[in-house]
């Protein structure tokens, strides 16, 4: 193994000391943290300006009643109504105000408009037309507005006191209470729980991705400029092999340490609620034990490769598998313990992802967990066996990529 550490420690060092893994190191949890956290920013923000809303009222009912809905409930920073009712047309003529009012959307004098039909009180269908339809915001306070407007006009046709109906039917403030097994309580809800779980999801993707193809190009350029038959030379291919591995796998290890620091570091700052120390020691370990079978499966699929489009196409397809469990993120959340989650939790390749996404939700059974580790610590041993087996037959090969068929009696001949 004296040789396997001199690689595995050329290969730490010169990639730690590059300017692109530095880089990574703040730049990927910051990219990290804006996705999850500008997205709900910029759609919580609120607006600067007052919308011009248009209504066509053929009741004769609503239009007065929701523009004094619109300007108490909704207010700018500096106190002016979000919204400003405009009446269009006269009620009688609808085609008419149609034509006005579509003209002046479209001209940008007002944000949409409202058409309100005769028989509101009885359909309470309403009809909201604009050039931007996307923006919820305002679609949702209009539609609140008006649904209480409506709902507190029929319930006075009815002889029944609105205010009592609104104290009766007020909004419980449910407060959620996540239980364990050891006797343990604390205060959370879906989001924190789904976004613990996808963040230590995210780190081992991002850890599997960026470490997997440095490994891969690391690989490609040795082959490239032949300095890997020098290295062939001093030490077996094996040797080589698990350098490499080692090395990378300690820059991954330095990257994930670092993260879980900075992450520790805000959760004391801003107080958020920790996770318990041993669902933290669990999932690191499946973070490291999906880890190695990947690079393993980026070794064996990256020695055969003798260009950098054939390396992005191998990176490509192992992406895509990678990406399987975060298509179940929202699934496993709400029922971590469904068979459905429970088979995907036991396919080798998914079982890391999944089982991370499983611990801070609800905690498997101890017979899922020593299983699963089980399983994926075999197939990581299984993948490594292999790879060395490619590395070895492979590394040297130049010119036409071997096909599966040939790799698998270069691989028994070995």
């Amino acid at each position: 193994m004296t040789k396997a550490f001199v690689v595995a420690r050329w290969e730490y060092f010169e990639k730690i000391k590059s300017k692109a893994f530095l880089i990574s190191l703040f730049l990927t949890p910051a990219l990290m943290v804006a996705m999850s956290v500008l997205p709900a920013l910029l759609a919580s923000r609120a607006d600067t300006e007052s919308k011009v809303i248009g209504i066509i009222d053929q009741s004769g009912e609503v239009a007065t009643p929701l523009s004094k809905i619109l300007e108490e409930r909704f207010k700018l920073p500096d106190g002016e109504p979000n919204y400003i009712l405009q009446p269009i047309g006269q009620a009688s003529d609808l085609s008419a105000g149609k034509r006005i009012a579509d003209s002046l959307v479209l001209a940008e004098s007002m944000e949409g408009y409202v058409v309100v039909g005769k028989s509101v009180m009885t359909d309470s269908i309403v009809e909201y037309r604009s050039e931007n339809i996307g923006n919820i915001r305002v679609t949702e306070n209009i539609n609140s507005a008006l649904r209480d407007l409506i709902v507190e006009k029929k319930l006075t046709a009815q002889g029944i006191d609105p205010k009592i109906v609104k104290d009766l039917t007020k909004p419980i403030d449910l407060k959620t209470i996540k239980l364990a097994k050891s006797g343990k309580e604390e205060e959370s809800g879906f989001g924190q729980v789904f976004f613990t779980a996808y963040i230590f999801m995210m780190i081992m993707f991002v850890l599997i991705l960026t470490s997997g193809q440095i490994l891969v190009r690391s690989m490609l350029e040795e082959k490239s400029n032949r300095v890997v038959e020098i290295l062939m030379s001093s030490c077996s291919a094996r040797e080589l092999m698990t350098g490499k591995i080692l090395g990378l796998s300690g820059l991954g290890l330095t990257q994930m340490s670092f993260w879980v620091l900075m992450g520790l570091l805000l959760k004391l700052k801003l107080a958020i609620p920790m996770i318990p120390v041993g669902s933290l020691l669990l999932i690191l370990l499946y973070i490291i034990l999906g880890y190695v079978l990947y690079a393993a499966i980026f070794v064996a699929a990256g020695s055969p490769v003798s260009t950098e489009q054939e390396a992005q196409q191998i990176t490509s397809y192992l992406v895509m598998i990678l990406v399987i469990p975060i298509v179940f993120a929202f699934t496993v959340t709400q029922n971590p313990n469904t068979t459905l989650v429970k088979v995907l939790s036991f396919i080798p390749l998914l079982s890391p992802s999944m089982m991370i996404m499983r611990i801070p939700n609800q905690m498997p059974s101890v017979e899922e967990i020593v299983l699963t580790l089980i399983l994926v610590a075999l197939t990581a041993v299984a993948f490594m066996w292999v790879a060395g087996k490619v590395f070895r037959t492979t590394i040297l090969m130049y010119g036409k990529r071997p096909s599966l068929k040939e790799l698998l009696v270069l691989i028994r001949a070995a």
